[in-house]
């Protein structure tokens, strides 16, 4: 409905509505609040507000769309609940850790445990599985090498949750997933303008913590002796923790207790070899094996009158995590003596978060729907700079106020997806500029102080909002947007590389 023709009180009533159910989603999931039942209430809310019938917006458009989520990205979430819980069970995550301890050394304290981060979550491991395992890493060094223990969350986080999430190319990770079905690209979107984007992130964020490191050196401020590894035990022992935590990321972390880690641990290279099948084979996938599929029966209404660029991103990444599992189970069969325990825990792991991602998916649908949102749309696209512009604006927006950058993600594309990508065409834009913009953008502003992995992070460091996140939002938040107006110009001046 054109909001051309909708009254003064009625569009008032729709922006209202709007916002009050926001308010209430946000207020209440930061205190703890299941967002499986807030989002279908905070969505009827403001369809009630906006005099739209309740039961049909609750049956037909969230139920639909949360729907239509999980069909696309459960395989996701299952597959990678279960390699990442694998890969701590085997000790594969522990061995890498050790390795990075070892090689690295205490001297540098700081840059082993970015890489040892970024080595396990861009293979494909969830971020909180490497939470636990990286945050008793980081203590030991930072405790020898005397550097505070207040750096600690935000050398974690340079290393898992920027750069390897959003912008290397091919990163298994559930936001770079997301984009794909709407603009038909691969996960190896933009490799070039990624590649530079990691670079800013990674350069930017050890700029900024070496220099916290050389300030508290001069002031005499060492290690304040805390025990990360005993404080990882409680955040999945917590509702509050678990509720935020699952929007955020695609691991319950209750189920990190579940199964029998191995005392043994494997050499570097088996821990490392699923990881870099994971990379190998989603790239063997996505630019060798489905582009020459004759994939024509997609389009047949059994099949649900698709494409392969839909879904052929989905699929890579999914083959790619299929064979790692397989083989990650084949190196390390003796280490994993509870293996069905271990499964289960993995699969079990991932229900929560995609349901609870779901449930944001279907409020921002009902939300879309509103006659009203007409206004919000015109605004979005009536932002200046171009579609680029606008589609970072709205997706970071959308990911800060609902503390995912998946979450964000989706409702923005499912809003927005097929206009961006009519803009592309009109302005001469490749796709897959479209996908790297929006996945970046996604993992910008999602971290702020309600965010999941912020909160459980800074539980399993011992440390607090106060002490660690200004150091998070220098290294998470202003590096990754630094390294979003960097993919924003060049992609304005000489496109998708």
């Amino acid at each position: 409905m054109d909001v051309t023709i909708l009254s003064p009180l009625a569009v008032g009533l729709g922006l209202f509505g709007m916002l009050a159910s926001l308010s209430l989603l946000i207020g209440f999931a930061y205190r703890g609040w299941t967002v499986l039942l807030l989002a279908p209430f905070a969505a009827m809310l403001a369809a009630a507000i906006s005099g739209e019938p309740i039961l049909a917006h609750w049956t037909q458009t969230f139920m639909n769309s949360a729907a239509r989520f999980l069909a696309q990205f459960f395989p996701l979430f299952l597959l990678g609940a279960m390699f990442g819980k694998l890969m701590e069970d085997s000790g594969s995550v522990k061995a890498i850790a050790s390795y990075m301890t070892e090689k690295l050394g205490a001297h540098r304290a700081i840059l082993a445990v970015v890489i040892g981060g970024a080595l396990v979550t861009y293979g494909g491991v969830s971020l909180f599985v490497a939470f636990f395992v990286i945050a008793p890493m980081a203590t030991a060094l930072f405790q020898a090498a005397n550097i505070p223990r207040r750096l600690m969350p935000a050398a974690i986080a340079l290393g898992t949750s920027t750069f390897t999430m959003s912008a290397l190319p091919g990163t298994p990770a559930i936001q770079n997933a997301i984009p794909m079905p709407f603009f038909g690209t691969t996960p190896f979107a933009a490799p070039g303008l990624g590649v530079i984007a990691s670079i800013v992130m990674v350069a930017f964020g050890l700029w900024w913590l070496s220099l916290q490191q050389s300030r508290a050196k001069a002031a005499n401020e060492g290690f304040d002796g805390v025990n990360a590894a005993a404080q990882a035990a409680k955040p999945a022992d917590t509702t509050l923790v678990r509720e935020r935590a699952t929007v955020s990321q695609s691991f319950d972390p209750v189920e990190i207790e579940h199964g029998h880690i191995s005392n043994d641990l494997p050499s570097f290279g088996v821990a490392m070899t699923p990881l870099v099948l994971v990379v190998l084979v989603n790239f063997v996938m996505s630019v060798i094996v489905l582009p020459r599929i004759d994939a024509d029966y997609l389009a047949e209404a059994r099949w649900g009158e698709t494409s392969l660029s839909a879904v052929g991103g989905v699929w890579g990444v999914c083959v790619a995590l299929a064979v790692a599992i397989v083989a990650l189970v084949l190196l390390n069969r003796r280490r994993l003596p509870a293996l069905r325990e271990t499964i289960d825990a993995g699969a079990n792991a991932s229900v929560l978060p995609v349901l609870s991602v779901g449930s944001l998916v279907g409020y921002g649908a009902v939300i879309a729907a509103l006659p009203a949102f007409e206004l919000v749309r015109e605004w979005v696209l009536g932002i200046g700079g171009g579609p680029l512009v606008s589609l970072a604006v709205a997706t970071n927006l959308l990911a800060a106020l609902t503390g995912s950058a998946s979450g964000g993600l989706t409702i923005a594309l499912d809003a927005l997806g097929s206009t961006y990508l009519q803009l592309a065409s009109q302005y001469g834009i490749d796709p897959a500029l479209l996908h790297r913009v929006a996945v970046i953008s996604s993992g910008t502003l999602d971290s702020l102080p309600h965010n999941g992995a912020v909160v459980t992070l800074l539980a399993v460091c011992g440390s607090t909002h106060r002490e660690s996140y200004r150091d998070i939002v220098i290294v998470g938040i202003l590096g990754a947007l630094l390294a979003l107006v960097v993919v924003i110009v060049l992609g304005s001046l000489v496109g998708s590389f």
